[in-house]
């Protein structure tokens, strides 16, 4: 069965990436990769695809504290009444789109 990890590449892979990187860090990733017994292509995919998946996640998880928590679900079972504002922006908008 395949799945989406680095451990079990997809075979109909057709994308390439490209990179221009100094001898350095080619031989450290060679190094690397020889350590962990990949080739240097699976180890640089692998690395890149699970700082990928880390940043991805920081990005779209919302840490709150216990009091923003608290505050949040608050707002949520027990909204504000609307303000005179926003009452009227939204019979604006009723009447023009005609409900």
């Amino acid at each position: 069965m395949l799945t989406d990890t680095p451990e079990a590449p997809d075979k109909t892979r057709g994308a390439r990436l490209e990179a221009r990187i100094s001898q350095e860090q080619k031989a450290m990733l060679q190094h690397a990769a020889a350590l962990s017994g990949r080739t240097v292509s699976e180890f640089v995919v692998a690395s890149a695809q699970e700082a990928a998946a880390e940043v991805i996640q920081e990005h779209e998880t919302m840490r709150l504290s216990r009091a923003e928590q608290i505050a949040l679900v608050t707002a949520l079972l027990a909204p504000p009444k609307p303000g005179a504002r926003l009452r009227q922006a939204a019979a604006r908008y009723r009447a023009r789109i005609g409900i």
